[in-house]
């Protein structure tokens, strides 16, 4: 029983993350960087996937072996930190799902015809009831699964009518004519920014995958749930690229409802509204869930009653787009802040594992030590310069 559990969280926590990385901003940056980029966009896809590799595998594994969340293990490194970090990341998941219930409301009103208030509001209900429900991570569980899936498959048949060049979009995604590092580092910040580094780690702390015995199974979910986000992305890059190559032009405004609109029609933006709606709720609940559990150990009350806190941030986060809509100048805020958070809780990471404050029995790689340090020092050196 013990087993089936562990591998039915391992499942979980990748997908998790996955579609707490895939929201709307994943679908118009897809997109978007396509039209600009073409088939030259594919190699940006591969050095963010490999970027991503260093950041997940060295805060799942780390935070796995030791048992702590993450900002338990920044207090261990630099007390009085984790606080820093926890109070960041709520920030930025508030901020974020207040445009991902945006999302929501968007993607189900190109469904259904559904006013954008009365959108939001039911979609805001979905969420509550995942977490208020008796077994609230089994069903959160299953629900990311189910439309994570849904998600790949129409994804897949928007490509396969747009009819891209895949063999020059392979070759390019070793071979570019093109690099942009700031489609670089749009695509690993949008991916493993803010609360997406740590939401699959802290499923599987709450699963009870914890222990030097468990690196190896923390590895392979890490990697499925890159491995999911990558899919989707590559999927959704053919797809646009296949609109690029026939000579049309890709909605500016939205693109990625260009692609499905230019594949199948009203259909297409029928099936656009289920991909966004998918993307936007699965983020919604991966933000609430992850920034949550940063502030479950400051208060025993929190901590008693975490589901009903979820609950509420989400209910705070659709209160406040359906009272005043996004706002920018909070979203642009919690942007900057989210491009500083890897860089800052990954190198506290790191620093615990020169100064030797892991469990006995357990060795970091160095090879995975080396990547993460050069994540760190490239995703903070870019994110001043995004600043500037």
């Amino acid at each position: 029983m013990r087993l089936k559990l562990s591998r039915s969280a391992l499942a979980g926590a990748a997908f998790l993350m996955a579609t707490s990385a895939i929201g709307p901003g994943f679908l118009t940056q897809t997109a978007y960087y396509t039209w600009e980029l073409a088939a030259s966009f594919g190699f940006v896809i591969l050095i963010s996937v490999l970027l991503d590799i260093g950041a997940q595998l060295n805060i799942w594994r780390l935070l796995t072996v030791t048992g702590m969340r993450a900002h338990e293990f920044s207090d261990r490194v630099f007390p009085g930190l984790g606080y820093m970090l926890g109070g960041l990341i709520v920030f930025g998941g508030l901020a974020f799902n207040i445009g991902n219930i945006g999302g929501c409301a968007l993607g189900m009103n190109l469904m259904t015809g559904i006013g954008m208030e009365w959108s939001a509001t039911v979609s805001a209900a979905i969420g509550l009831a995942i977490f208020l429900l008796p077994g609230a991570t089994g069903i959160m569980d299953t629900f990311v699964k189910v439309l994570g899936i849904g998600m790949i498959l129409f994804t897949v048949a928007a490509a396969f009518m747009t009819s891209p060049p895949v063999g020059e979009a392979l070759y390019r995604s070793f071979v570019p004519e093109r690099i942009d590092p700031a489609a670089i580092v749009t695509l690993v910040g949008g991916t493993v920014g803010g609360y997406i580094s740590f939401a699959g780690a802290h499923r599987l702390l709450d699963a009870g995958v914890t222990g030097v015995g468990s690196a190896g199974a923390v590895t392979r979910s890490a990697i499925q749930g890159i491995g999911i986000t990558a899919l989707m992305r590559y999927i959704l890059f053919l797809a646009a690229l296949g609109v690029v190559n026939s000579g049309a032009v890709i909605d500016a405004v939205n693109p990625a409802a260009g692609v499905f609109r230019h594949s199948a029609g009203d259909t297409g933006t029928v099936i656009f509204g289920f991909v966004m709606w998918s993307a936007a709720i699965t983020s919604v609940i991966g933000a609430a869930y992850t920034s949550v559990s940063f502030i479950r150990s400051w208060h025993p009350l929190f901590e008693k009653n975490y589901r009903q806190v979820t609950a509420g941030f989400i209910l705070i986060s659709a209160t406040i787009f359906i009272a005043i809509g996004k706002p920018v100048q909070l979203l642009v805020l919690a942007g900057t802040i989210n491009g500083f958070i890897l860089p800052f809780a990954l190198g506290l990471f790191l620093i615990a594992v020169h100064r030797r404050l892991l469990p006995g029995g357990y060795t970091h790689p160095r090879w995975l030590t080396a990547a993460g340090w050069l994540v760190t020092v490239l995703m903070a050196w870019l994110a001043v310069w995004s600043l500037v």
